[in-house]
């Protein structure tokens, strides 16, 4: 099956995933990995004015929830992605490919999907018996943040700062102070008529944990913990999943909304096509739908010509 092709709508909600090369544990977490992840994430979030809903990151991939109401979503994830795998991969000694594959995004269609992202995020750790507890989880998450309604400050290690003058090969630690900078994480309000008020935040999130770590209960008897997770080396490569589940195109929880998003796309994707055909052929007046992201097109050129 070929990749969806990219139709992203300012106003919309996305859940986003990005894995890991060959699903290896390169976001394992640890003190530093937290903060350049943390530093990273905020920069990229105010840069380009995305408004962050909920967030993990576990060892070897991570979840958005997010919106991006500039239109913007494509620039967010290439600038997100780009300094999580050079930074990272630089901390855990990794060279070569960071992800598997580009990143997942997939529409948010009504409240009740919303709330069950939401909640799909906060299970991370919990679900796939590594803690026993949400907020057990040492990796970089949203939980902390949604139940106090505080922001956090993470550093951004300024690497341009870093190399800048570097003329003798000085050696220099990658998480030095001297090239940090604070950047600060915040969380937006999750647009839920029910949820408006801080208390009632807090009670559906305290009730989202507590369901999560009931069913966790019941499904594991034994975790790996904390120090498991925290010494597991992270270039290693697990074994394959059993079981591999499709994508879903979005998450709804209403039919009609998702067949509804499945017909706006069968149309989006004939447009497009005709277009990029049309494109492809040199035609610079091919018309695109307003959402599409226009495929490359090397310039065309006559060879050079050898003099007689």
């Amino acid at each position: 099956m070929g990749r969806p092709l990219r139709d992203f709508v300012a106003h919309g909600i996305y859940f986003v995933t990005a894995r890991c090369f060959q699903r290896r544990l390169l976001l394992r977490p640890s003190k530093e990995t937290e903060e350049v992840l943390g530093g990273v994430l905020a920069r990229a979030a105010r840069l380009y004015g995305v408004e962050l809903f909920a967030f993990n990151f576990a060892s070897n991939h991570m979840h958005l929830v997010v919106r991006a109401p500039r239109g913007n979503l494509p620039r967010f994830m290439q600038y997100l992605m780009t300094n999580i795998s050079k930074k990272i991969g630089a901390l855990v000694g990794w060279r070569g490919a960071f992800w598997e594959r580009r990143y997942s995004a997939a529409p948010i269609l009504d409240d009740a999907a919303l709330l069950e992202r939401v909640g799909y995020v906060l299970a991370h750790g919990v679900k796939e018996g590594l803690v026993r507890h949400c907020c057990d989880w040492p990796g970089l998450s949203s939980l902390e943040m949604m139940l106090d309604g505080q922001p956090r400050t993470f550093q951004w290690f300024n690497w341009t700062r870093r190399s800048s003058g570097n003329r003798h090969g000085e050696t220099r630690a990658q998480l030095d102070p001297r090239w940090a900078e604070p950047e600060e994480l915040r969380l937006a309000t999750l647009p839920s008529p029910a949820l408006q008020t801080p208390e009632s935040l807090r009670r559906f999130f305290h009730r989202a944990v507590e369901a999560i770590e009931e069913e966790g209960s019941r499904q594991h008897k034994k975790v790996l913990g904390v120090e498991g997770v925290l010494r597991q080396w992270p270039q290693r490569r697990p074994p394959p999943p059993k079981q591999r589940k499709p994508r879903p195109p979005c998450h709804a929880t209403v039919a009609a909304l998702r067949e509804g998003y499945l017909q706006r796309y069968r149309d989006f994707a004939v447009v497009f096509h005709e277009a990029s055909r049309r494109w492809r052929s040199g035609d610079p007046a091919a018309s695109f739908p307003d959402t599409a992201i226009k495929p490359f097109v090397w310039p065309l050129s006559e060879p050079p010509r050898l003099a007689a």
